[in-house]
């Protein structure tokens, strides 16, 4: 029998955040609480937790601030919460590290299709034990860790599904379309800038130069492709 999922919930709204628990929770979810960064650290430090909920307006220290700390050390998948539901915002949640970004007010039956679709990416991602090298980078695919120049990279569920997808299709264009439809699993708003977003993420963290890319190339109208062996001479 699969394990159940703890999911929590990092609201300073105390009436949204027993509402959220309290629907996931009868969908066979593991429910917890916090209302800050403080009681977020303090959970995470003493709980097992396989997905966040994470609210950007938080009292002190705020939701971006802590998707950047959670992604930083190789933490759980976040799902941003806000009331700004501006382009703006959203890219830059995606850009700290979020695996994805929710508006208020939302549908719950939306929330459990996000909060599904993530914990299915991060549960499903493949484990061949293998190690897949390109330029100074080595991907390891038992471990999910990526290492550059010896020093480890830490990734998001939707980076590591991102990059592994370009593994295994080396040398072909991807289309934009599949990639977000590998990475989202739900209906799709056909302006999101998501797959963007996560490429120029994951440029940084592989190229020696990210605006002048080697591996992951952009082939205009068509995709991405991902060259392990560097542009063809």
């Amino acid at each position: 029998m699969e394990k159940e999922k703890n999911i929590l919930v990092v609201d300073d709204d105390i009436g949204l955040r027993e509402l959220v628990m309290r629907y996931l929770g009868q969908n066979g979810f593991c429910m917890a609480g916090a209302g800050d960064a403080q009681e977020m650290r303090r959970h995470l430090g003493a709980h097992p937790v396989d997905l966040i909920l994470l609210d950007i307006m938080l009292p002190g220290e705020d939701g971006l601030s802590l998707a950047r700390w959670v992604r930083a050390r190789g933490g759980p998948p976040v799902i941003m919460l806000s009331a700004r539901g501006d382009a703006v915002d959203r890219i830059v949640g995606l850009e700290v590290g979020a695996d994805d970004y929710l508006s208020k007010p939302f549908d719950h039956r939306e929330l459990l299709a996000r909060v599904r679709a993530v914990l299915r990416r991060a549960q499903t991602l493949p484990q061949t034990g293998k190690l897949f090298r390109f330029g100074p980078c080595i991907l390891d695919r038992e471990t999910h860790r990526l290492s550059r120049n010896g020093e480890v990279i830490p990734l998001s569920g939707a980076e590591y599904s991102l990059l592994t997808a370009f593994v295994d299709h080396p040398d072909r264009i991807l289309s934009r379309d599949y990639l977000v439809d590998l990475l989202r699993g739900y209906d799709r708003d056909p302006f999101d800038r998501m797959v963007d977003v996560r490429v120029t993420r994951l440029r940084r963290r592989i190229e020696a130069d990210p605006a002048r890319p080697v591996y992951i190339r952009t082939v205009r109208g068509e995709g991405y492709l991902f060259t392990p062996n560097g542009p063809a001479t």
